[in-house]
């Protein structure tokens, strides 16, 4: 391809780094760079990557970034290489490090935002592998408003013992046999040692892919190039294909708010609901919107799931993993699917085509069978919902895939911990029948609103299954069974979930989106006072003292909207269709 000259309607945003004589220094500096007098002019692009030594999700994207690079010198542009962290949850899940996930989905956008806004750069790659760096990289771009788009590094392959595939998930799951004494040590390091077999993000339908798969329907992801698998060959020509289009994002002036909408934004709802995807989604999603301004929280992911079944058979609470969505048609199926259930509104893509226009070209692999249809859904209902009562004034997450339990009541096993929760589990103290409680887990409570797969793997692998689990935290995409997070107001902040004892007896009702106690709340409030034995230090506190409701995203930038209760307006798109 031909370069062009920069043309951008809104002009060159690095020409205040690079134009005029007072500006000789920067010029000095960048020639130091590799600049030659022929680059100044181009437009300048971060190629802003997560890559880390310490994870299997991001350790081959500082290969992927050479692709995006070549990319963008084809088409005009000059790269600039920024690096920001990564917070691993499969490696901190269970330990005190996990409360440094969360908080990093903040980290990774301001510092985003830092290096991109201190260089006045005209566009922004951002190369994402691991469940929080994806959000992050969204939120950094709703922030800025610049051009820009998200490149997911691609599943995992599956591992295999046998004939049998196997992923992360099966590691979570056989430690609780190992507890319950039903597998033993040579059988946990077989599973251990087999269910990651390369680079790549978590198999199944967790919070990388849900993610990945949120920002390709929403737009701000090329369709296609999120699902490619790592290790694929065809990975190489998605990142310079990511490259390419970021400058043509720039010279047409298209901003990254141009594709995150209430429309968008329902579609990527849609489409966590359709595929089975992670109860995190609402949070992220919830928190893109705040950061972009966009009237748009969690009873609208609520409404979006309820309109939208689960089409897709995928992990943890189906057959399949990533990899075989992929093969099977990939996000182009899942979306041409929704779209022609008028499930989802048309919208521009940083493609430069249509929603719909990138859908219509989807291939469909012969007698697949991880995609459904919408007529004929693997569940009629949504993988997720939103509930409110006593306990969540401002509301709670629950996953529906994997269980179909409308209703759950039960004695209360009240912990101020996940380790405490984890320990009674792995003892045999948790029975089926309870509510086990976790709190204290919240935003600030954590701080940082840890993922309880540590404690649900156990559960199953112990073969408890007739319990429920809320709590102020959160839970994993690989979590399975009945389980509600994001329970606000938190314990921390006084909310309910506080003043529950063991033995109160809980309600948990899907149908009538209630999840309530038998006790008067407010008597027991006389007196009472949040726990604060865990005194945070350093970014946790700076968190702590800044961080919103879960009900509001968890976000931390100032004013957040407020928590939405039960109110939610339909795009207009789908208001249309359906009332034809």
């Amino acid at each position: 391809m031909t370069h062009h000259p920069f043309t951008s309607p809104a002009g060159r945003r690095s020409a205040a780094i690079t134009d005029g004589p007072s500006r000789a220094a920067a010029r000095s500096y960048l020639r130091a760079a590799g600049m030659q007098d022929a680059d100044f002019g181009k437009p300048m692009i971060a190629v802003v990557n997560t890559w880390s030594s310490v994870t299997p999700c991001n350790m081959h994207l500082d290969r992927l970034a050479r692709d995006v690079r070549a990319g963008i010198v084809c088409a005009g542009g000059f790269p600039v290489d920024f690096n920001t962290i990564v917070v691993t949850d499969g490696i901190s899940m269970g330990t005190p490090g996990m409360k440094a996930s969360l908080i990093s989905r903040e980290v990774i956008a301001d510092s985003i935002e830092l290096a991109v806004e201190g260089h006045q750069l005209d566009g922004v790659v951002c190369i994402v592998g691991c469940d929080k760096t994806i959000p992050a990289a969204a939120m950094a771009l709703a922030r800025m408003d610049i051009p820009g788009l998200v490149y997911y590094g691609g599943t995992i392959m599956p591992g295999r013992i046998g004939a049998a595939e196997i992923s992360v998930q099966d590691v979570f799951e056989a430690i609780g046999a190992h507890g319950a004494g039903t597998m033993d040590a040579a059988g946990l390091k077989a599973v251990e040692s087999a269910a990651c077999p390369g680079a790549g993000a978590c198999g199944g339908q967790f919070t990388a892919n849900t993610m990945a798969m949120a920002l390709t329907v929403m737009g701000l992801s090329p369709m296609g190039a999120n699902d490619v698998p790592a290790v694929d060959p065809a990975k190489a020509a998605e990142g310079e294909r990511c490259g390419r289009l970021v400058v043509e994002r720039v010279l047409a002036g298209d901003n990254a708010r141009k594709y995150i909408t209430r429309a968008s934004l329902w579609n990527a709802a849609a489409a966590v609901s359709a595929s089975g995807g992670s109860t995190n989604a609402v949070l992220h999603l919830t928190a893109i919107a705040a950061e972009a301004g966009v009237d748009f929280g969690v009873e609208d992911c609520n409404a979006a799931c309820e309109a939208t079944p689960v089409i897709c058979d995928l992990k943890p609470g189906g057959r399949f993993l990533a990899s075989h969505l992929f093969a099977a048609g990939g996000t182009r199926l899942v979306t041409r699917r929704l779209a022609e259930a008028g499930k989802i509104a048309d919208a521009p893509t940083v493609s430069g085509r249509g929603l719909f226009a990138e859908a219509a070209e989807a291939e469909e692999a012969p007698r697949q069978q991880v995609v459904a249809t919408v007529s004929a859904p693997v569940s009629p209902r949504g993988s997720y919902a939103v509930i409110y009562g006593d306990v969540a004034p401002e509301g709670a997450v629950i996953k529906l895939t994997g269980h179909r339990v409308d209703r759950f009541e039960g004695p209360a096993c009240v912990f101020d911990s996940e380790e405490d929760a984890f320990h009674a589990v792995q003892d045999g103290a948790v029975g089926e029948g309870d509510v086990i409680v976790i709190r204290y887990e919240g935003p600030r409570g954590g701080p940082g609103m840890r993922e309880m797969l540590q404690v649900t793997a156990a559960l199953k692998g112990r073969g408890v299954h007739d319990v429920a689990l809320i709590t102020d935290g959160r839970f994993s995409g690989a979590s399975y069974g009945f389980v509600a997070g994001h329970v606000s107001p938190e314990a921390a902040a006084g909310g309910p979930i506080a003043l529950i004892r063991d033995g109160d007896r809980i309600v948990i009702d899907v149908t009538n989106r209630r999840i309530d106690i038998d006790v008067d709340l407010e008597e027991r409030r006389a007196g009472f006072a949040p726990n604060v034995a865990r005194p945070a230090h350093g970014v946790f506190a700076k968190y702590a003292a800044s961080v919103a409701s879960a009900a509001q995203g968890a976000v931390t930038i100032p004013n957040p909207p407020p928590a939405q209760i039960r109110a939610t307006r339909v795009p207009a798109d789908i208001a249309a269709h359906e009332d034809a």
